[in-house]
């Protein structure tokens, strides 16, 4: 007989729905859980009792049973029962292989209904049945019911715990940090908590626990990690929320390869341990440089799971003396302005229909393109479309060659800036790889990319903006390139040699999506203040801002790096979804919204009045009347 763990054993139940096989034929048992389906045949009812364990049939007679039988009539679907019996055999040929517990049903001779249920809003016991995402978010608790969505959150579960086993094995020490921080820049805007105690004066929740993970290294704490919680009031998507759960770590002596390699052993392990089907494309993570990712994938989160690189024409496009000739105006100047002519080969597409080439040619322009040029590439090998007329045969076919297009393929061109150019090829890349299925659902393809640009610049405020976070060191050999062209650290310009700095930042990408990014960090002083006054910050904002962690500095920060991998993004790549909503127990709607708990919802005013605050209003809403 297969006996449960002591803590599943409880006074309403000996096994879990899930626990019964052959082997307990004979014994008795009591399971608990909800009606999944109940079959009414007269003298037998059968039940199908449900928990997140499994499913197990139970069978009521009413001839060795009365009352039970009585009792099993009036459940209906969702009401929660506790039944005891004797476990048996299936009859021969009503077995169901399906389920794990499939050979054998329990004949009940009791039957308690724990509570009643009203019928749910939506079907919960058919995983096929379409229900609007806002009724589901609505009733979160009824959808976590449904099978498909306990299997995603128990495969969380086992994410975050192969996260910690892995970690604590490798010598790291887990840490909490607080959520109640002071606001720091990092990207997004902060959410704030005004404190009673210190009217006027407010919290913020954490963007992430970048510098208290610092000061970690700074203490001496070598290794650190925390599952932490974060917050960011931005615009939400598919693969972003309001709060989210990240992977976070730091390591002291580091460099850039010492972290990676961490990093790439410890997914490789967690994925095996969570998902030990699913193949792992390359166990050597393939690496590209930020512009090799963009010149090849136009994306600096490529998905690797197929080709259709990005290839640039430029060399057939070029004259003898190597100006641009091709004949097709767009094409010559577009290159003579130092822009790009690149293509992607689209295989299958070449018989496409004048509509879905028009299609092709609108979604490239919603990217950012001016327009789409195509070429065909017949079955028997022919180049057709409507450039070759400006190109000539001779250099369309080399043109398609370049492409490495097959017959059968269509080759998609876009002459522009580089950076638009790489953008909107990229976007089509991805965008066609889901449409025509290229890529293996079950492969995982991690990969990293890395020397990112340190700063970009922001030409609405006149200012540098680190392409990451303010803390990520510069490489090496680029650390004089932190300057401005006047002298004066807090005057940048446009033209500084600080926009050809490269970062010791690098991404980890795990099929088209970006699934954590970090860096070896800024640990000098000096150079933390030359970066800073680069972004525009005077030296006494610094202070302001970043007072504790400048000053820890000086009292002997070792080289440190770390990463932050979303664990949200992880569970959802490991279960196929579309978004991280569908991993997250209670997630917010696109709005930010909770339809369940009507949250964000009006203070009380007396909230306010604690707080020392008053709600000055928005156009068009008043502010609500205070009570009495």
């Amino acid at each position: 007989m297969t006996n449960p763990p002591p803590s599943l054993a409880t006074p309403y139940r000996t096994h879990t729905c899930g626990a019964l096989r052959a082997s307990d034929a004979g014994s008795p048992a009591r399971l608990a859980g909800w009606v999944h389906r109940r079959r009414d045949h007269g003298q037998l009812i059968f039940i199908d009792l449900r928990d997140r364990h499994g499913l197990t049939q139970v069978v009521i007679d009413a001839t060795d049973a009365p009352e039970a039988h009585e009792i099993a009539s009036r459940a209906r679907s969702e009401f929660v029962l506790t039944v005891a019996g004797e476990v048996v055999r299936r009859l021969p040929g009503t077995e169901n292989p399906r389920l794990p517990t499939g050979e054998i049903e329990l004949r009940a001779s009791d039957v308690t209904i724990l509570n009643e249920a009203k019928t749910p809003p939506f079907y919960i016991n058919d995983p096929d049945a379409p229900i609007d995402e806002t009724l589901r978010l609505r009733y979160r608790y009824l959808d976590i019911r449904r099978e498909a969505m306990q299997q995603r959150l128990l495969l969380r579960s086992r994410l975050v715990q192969a996260i910690r086993e892995v970690h604590h094995a490798s010598g790291f020490v887990e840490v909490e940090t607080p959520n109640l921080i002071k606001s720091t820049p990092e990207g997004a805007r902060d959410f704030i908590v005004p404190s009673r105690l210190q009217p006027g004066a407010v919290y913020a929740l954490p963007q992430s626990p970048q510098q208290l993970k610092q000061l970690l290294m700074v203490a001496g704490v070598d290794r650190y990690f925390q599952i932490a919680r974060c917050f960011r009031d931005e615009d939400l998507r598919g693969d972003r929320q309001p709060e989210f759960t990240q992977l976070d770590l730091e390591m002291s002596f580091v460099d850039e390869a010492t972290v990676m390699d961490f990093v790439e052993r410890m997914a490789i392990e967690v994925s095996r341990a969570v998902v030990p089907e699913r193949p792992i494309l390359a166990t050597l993570f393939p690496r590209f440089t930020f512009a090799e990712a963009m010149e090849r994938f136009g994306s600096d989160k490529p998905d690797l799971r197929f080709g259709m690189e990005l290839v640039d024409l430029a060399p057939e496009l070029a004259g003898t003396d190597g100006a641009a000739a091709s004949g097709f105006r767009v094409f010559d100047e577009v290159l003579a302005a130092g822009g790009r002519v690149k293509a992607i080969s689209v295989p299958g597409l070449g018989a496409a229909p004048r509509s879905r080439i028009d299609e092709l040619t609108e979604t490239a322009k919603r990217f950012g393109a001016k327009g789409l040029a195509h070429l065909s590439v017949e079955a028997e090998g022919a180049v057709k479309g409507p450039i070759v007329k400006f190109l000539g045969d001779d250099l369309a076919e080399r043109l398609v060659a370049r492409a490495e297009a097959n017959p059968g393929d269509l080759v998609l061109i876009v002459a522009d800036t580089a950076d638009v150019t790489n953008d909107v090829l990229g976007r089509l890349r991805a965008e066609l790889g889901t449409r025509l299925a290229l890529a293996d659902p079950n492969v995982l393809a991690y990969g990293w990319v890395h020397r990112f640009p340190m700063y970009q610049w922001d030409t609405e405020n006149g200012r540098w903006d680190a392409t990451h976070n303010p803390f990520s060191g510069v490489v090496p050999e680029d650390e004089a390139l932190l300057t401005t062209t006047s002298g004066d650290p807090a005057a940048p310009a446009p033209g500084d040699p600080a926009g050809r700095a490269r970062a010791m930042q690098y991404d980890i990408v795990l099929n088209g999506w970006e699934l954590g990014g970090g860096s070896v960090r800024i640990w000098r002083r000096d150079l933390l203040e030359r970066s800073f006054a680069l972004q525009g910050y005077s030296l006494e904002r610094m202070r302001s801002m970043f007072g504790a962690i400048l000053d820890a500095f000086e009292y002997g920060a070792p080289p440190h790096g770390g990463i932050a991998l979303g664990i949200d993004r992880w569970a959802a790549l490991l279960t196929n979804q579309a978004t991280i909503r569908e991993v997250m127990a209670f997630p917010k709607t696109q709005s930010g919204s909770d339809p369940m708990l009507e949250a964000p919802s009006e203070p009380d005013p007396g909230q306010y009045a604690e707080l020392g605050l008053r709600f000055v209003g928005i156009p068009g809403k008043p502010p609500a009347a205070p009570d009495g």
